[in-house]
């Protein structure tokens, strides 16, 4: 899939010294950090028993309304049989190999990394193939249930598929060009105060900043990497492996690190524009 596949949409990332947050004078909690290690798991799909993926939940209840984020674990070898959902879904590949598309599609193993959407109402199968096999569903508007093939329709909308080695990767909006610094890949929304948009972001090895939306929210989860994130005015930064999620409520603003050997890269999905401001 080319550039000119994706939805035209710009994001603004500015990078720079970190300025002083100002202060808030409503002192409620509004971060959340789940650690991939505390995901409790349950049956993605219970009518199919031991055959279902198991599914973690991040953020939302995919059970109930509104939306929602969930990791999804397959077995090796899982394959699906054809069946739709009731709602839309996006996804991205954390770990092993995944492939989603119409039953009788050649195999496309999509790896780390890797983006697709899944329209309501269309027949699929979902199958893996890695040892180990995660991704990060996510929804807008719940609860996301299992149905039988026949009860296929047609919403509008068409799947997408983007292999990682077709991500385009480019330099933030109003940013100097940067062959070392964090990167954007541009998936889906429009970027703006009150609309969705979801975004990867790459931060290169030994990366410090700071992660900040001053929409009405933040969602985020850690697809590669090892990445530190530093609440303001806890005792100690969380080490946050792939699959783990942050997010907040408002105008907050998250430290972030990428400590792995490798770069980090996170998604993103905020109802504004998003900015990181790199320490210097």
């Amino acid at each position: 899939m080319s550039r000119n596949d994706l939805p035209a949409f710009a994001l603004v990332l500015m990078i720079g010294t970190i300025a002083t947050s100002p202060a808030r004078a409503d002192t409620t909690p509004r971060i959340e950090v789940v650690p991939a290690n505390e995901v409790k798991w349950t049956p993605l799909n219970p009518l199919r028993g031991d055959l279902s993926p198991k599914a973690g939940t991040l953020w939302g209840d995919r059970a109930g309304g509104g939306a929602s984020g969930f990791l999804v674990r397959f077995k090796k070898g899982f394959s699906s049989p054809p069946h739709i959902h009731n709602v839309t879904y996006r996804g991205v590949v954390i770990r092993g190999l995944v492939h989603n598309d119409d039953p009788d599609a050649a195999k496309m193993w999509m790896p780390t990394g890797s983006f697709w959407t899944q329209p309501a109402g269309e027949v699929h199968i979902t199958a893996a193939e890695g040892d180990d096999n995660l991704a990060y569903i996510e929804i807008g508007d719940g609860p996301y249930l299992v149905r039988p093939a026949k009860q296929s329709f047609d919403n509008g909308e068409r799947p997408i598929n983007v292999d990682v080695s077709n991500i385009v990767w480019v330099d933030p909006r109003n940013a100097p060009a940067s062959g070392d610094g964090a990167k954007i890949a541009y998936l889906w929304g429009e970027p703006k105060d009150g609309e969705q948009n979801g975004s990867l972001i790459k931060l290169p090895t030994g990366f410090r900043g700071e992660m900040r939306s001053s929409g009405e929210s933040l969602r985020a989860v850690v697809i590669k990497g090892q990445t530190s994130h530093q609440t303001p005015g806890a005792a100690g930064p969380n080490t946050l492996e792939p699959g783990s999620y942050f997010g907040s409520q408002g105008d907050e603003v998250h430290q972030v690190s990428c400590d792995a050997k490798v770069e980090c890269v996170i998604y993103a999905r905020t109802i504004s524009e998003l900015s990181i401001a790199q320490s210097q």
